[in-house]
């Protein structure tokens, strides 16, 4: 694809148009104060986010809250003033007026000097387009109107530091400025370029390339130079610099080199006008699997960075107004399914959970998933981080929850796994060379047998039933089986073992974990009677029934069901229980999930309901799946409303936090995981949303 033929100004006048109907009056929305606010984010990597009110009050940041500083600034009227970051000294911020976040944008609006900014951060998280989904791609654009009747002379610039491209400000980098067609950009990256060779929890990329590209036109400019430089000659002038610094490599923190951009719209009027730059993050190599280093899926197919960006450009109209068309039907779906404020936290969900993992490509070109697990201890592909995400993509792609199942379901296939009982994760992230939690594949100290079991067999149940095809079940039947015996023995009354909330410690007889390993035998019912099995599948759907008696009795407390079986007294949130209504299984009478319900009702704190009995600290995940089990709409609401209240009002401003205390709505630990996918739990529950969704694929958008 070419872009020599593109008519800037022509194409912004379009873009212009699309954005102001697709964000409207800023004045309308609710006035809903994220945790943090997205702004670039696709991988565990690639990942920028604003921890502040305003944008310009702090610098922004990687979900890890190290500085990856971006800057913004407009001059109007020979009159500088700050949009984002905090530099230079001396410029002051425009009022921010908006924030508008929808699940593939932010927006901001600023007003002052008798003109009103919008800036505007794209990521096309497109869940059914895995050809956009996968691309390391964002797009920042500038719209600007006079607001007082009369003409100003208007310019903006935005740079970017090293710092997204290096683990820490010490790193060296190099830098570098290319034509690519009609294509201006910059490139920068750290010297020594140590291709996957570091792993951990709080760590960020120190390999490939960050690329900052726009539209030639008369208007633009580019320069690579100390911050301090570049930025005072916008100010002063509303020109950058006429040459580039040649001091590379050097440290990112000496002089704080910076790839920086300006664009001058001259006179801006009523009619008002528009400009974008295109964001790309080339990591070369993504994940390594089993000692084989794998490329990102978008370069599976050998594609180039060339060919991403020249094609980032070439579509992104087309992009605006897809990512328009699908924000809006999925807050209208899930404001139906539940509403303003469940919207808000689906919202805000959306594009966290997407942007914890990374699409890498086998060496067939066969689509694999691996999420990270953020701030928790660094693991990748871990079984009980994909389960509570799963509803985003049962919902809306299950062939991507396939593709995070497959690496997992093929290593417990290998000699070298040796249990009967599914693996807990496949290494530290982004090494997915074998388990490291726990006992890894030396021994069962501290796994998770029952509670990984489980999950693997819903979840594969889950694609099954969502596909229609039992062809993937088939082909991992032998484990399915095992995991299906170990439970039948072991999962009625479990051992004293760990569960997914293993910062709670062992717990024995834990009655919701009972309920899961019940419900994964009749999951495992369910697929025997898909693959032709029926004989097998009705032993195991009587012994799901058989253990549903006993886990009732076993687990009653008047008024609730207990924490485990034999602590009268306790009580737990049963957020296992939705299964039964997500894949239709029928195995738990309805009296069970609405006495649970009305006993949550009196236990809620400030910020929510607590997980169990022992302590006041809850996750949000799980609320929103134990709100799911109310009949009643008002029930759900009472539930969620609690949570909504503590992602608007918590004091830690980090990407949200799935770990909080109900009493305090500080966070415990944890933030920026995958797993809060799970609140789409009660948009899954709604068959006819999900069905719209799957015929939609089936229909042929790209996955």
């Amino acid at each position: 694809m070419t872009t020599k033929n593109f008519r800037p100004r022509r194409f912004n006048m379009l873009l212009l148009t699309i954005l102001l109907a697709a964000f409207g009056s800023f004045s309308q929305m609710r006035p809903f104060r994220p945790p943090a606010v997205p702004l670039i984010a696709h991988d565990p990597y690639f990942s920028i986010w604003s921890f502040a009110d305003t944008l310009h009050a702090d610098w922004s940041r990687h979900w890890t809250g190290k500085t990856h500083g971006l800057s913004s600034l407009i001059r109007v009227d020979r009159m500088g003033y700050r949009l984002m970051g905090r530099g230079p000294g001396g410029s002051p911020g425009m009022r921010q007026t908006a924030l508008r976040v929808t699940p593939t944008q932010t927006a901001y609006t600023f007003s002052g000097a008798g003109i009103e900014a919008r800036l505007m951060f794209l990521t096309p998280m497109l869940v059914q387009d895995v050809r956009w989904l996968s691309r390391p791609i964002a797009f920042v654009q500038w719209d600007v109107v006079s607001t007082d009747g009369r003409e100003h002379n208007v310019a903006v610039y935005f740079d970017a530091s090293g710092e997204p491209a290096v683990n820490t400000p010490d790193q060296k980098i190099t830098w570098g400025r290319f034509l690519l067609d009609s294509l201006e950009l910059l490139r920068v990256g750290s010297q020594d370029q140590p291709l996957l060779g570091r792993s951990g929890d709080d760590v960020r990329i120190d390999w490939g390339y960050l690329h900052i590209a726009a539209l030639k036109s008369p208007g633009s400019s580019f320069v690579a130079a100390s911050q301090d430089i570049v930025r005072r000659s916008f100010v002063a002038s509303g020109r950058l610099p006429a040459s580039d610094d040649l001091d590379s490599p050097r440290a990112v923190e000496d002089a704080w080199p910076v790839m920086a951009h300006a664009y001058d719209f001259g006179t801006v009027g009523a009619g008002g006008k528009s400009h974008w730059i295109v964001l790309g993050y080339d990591d070369l190599y993504a994940i390594q699997y089993f000692q084989r280093n794998l490329r990102a899926y978008w370069r599976g197919t050998g594609s180039a960075v060339e060919n991403l960006l020249r094609e980032a450009v070439h579509e992104y109209p087309s992009l605006v107004g897809r990512c328009r068309s699908f924000d809006e039907e999925f807050e209208r779906d899930a404001a139906g399914a539940g509403g303003e404020q469940y919207a808000a936290l689906a919202t805000l969900a959306y594009r966290q959970c997407l942007a914890a993992n990374k699409i890498a490509a086998d060496l067939d070109g066969s689509m694999l998933m691996f999420p990270k697990e953020n701030f928790s201890n660094g693991c990748i592909a871990t079984v009980d981080v994909i389960y509570p995400a799963a509803p985003l993509f049962l919902l809306l792609n299950p062939s991507l929850l396939r593709a995070q199942l497959v690496p997992l379901l093929d290593y417990a296939q290998l000699p070298r796994w040796k249990f009967p009982f599914a693996p807990h994760d496949l290494g530290t992230y982004p090494h997915a060379n074998g388990q490291v939690y726990g006992g890894g594949e030396k021994s069962e100290e501290n796994q998770m047998p029952v509670e990984e079991s489980g999950n693997m067999i819903l979840m594969v149940t889950g694609i099954t039933m969502a596909e229609g095809d039992a062809s993937f079940a088939r082909k991992y039947w032998t484990v399915l089986s095992r995991w299906a015996e170990y439970l039948k023995e072991k999962g009625l009354d479990p051992e004293n073992q760990l569960c997914t909330d293993d910062f709670a410690g062992h717990l024995a007889h834990n009655v919701n974990l009972s309920a899961k390993a019940i419900l994964a035998l009749g999951a495992y019912a369910r697929l025997c009677d898909m693959t032709g099995k029926k004989s097998e599948g009705s032993t195991y759907r009587k012994l799901a029934e058989a253990y549903v008696q006993q886990w009732q009795t076993m687990a009653d407390d008047r008024d609730h069901y207990r924490l485990s079986f034999d602590r009268a007294g306790t009580w737990s949130q049963k957020y296992n229980l939705v299964w039964d209504q997500i894949l239709d299984l029928k195995l738990f009478p309805a009296e069970v999930r609405r006495k649970e319900v009305a006993y949550y009702l009196t236990q809620q704190n400030t910020y929510g309901l607590p997980l169990d009995s022992r302590k006041e600290y809850t996750k949000l995940d799980w609320i929103l799946w134990t709100a799911t089990l109310a009949d009643a709409r008002q029930d759900f609401e009472a539930l969620v409303a609690p949570v909504y209240r503590f992602a608007d009002q918590t004091p830690d401003r980090v990407p949200m936090t799935d770990w909080y205390w109900t009493s305090t709505g500080k966070q415990v630990g944890f933030q920026a995981r995958s797993v809060v996918g799970g609140v789409l739990m009660k948009m899954l529950a709604d068959r006819s949303l999900a069905r719209k969704w799957h015929e939609r694929l089936a229909g042929g958008n790209k996955h």
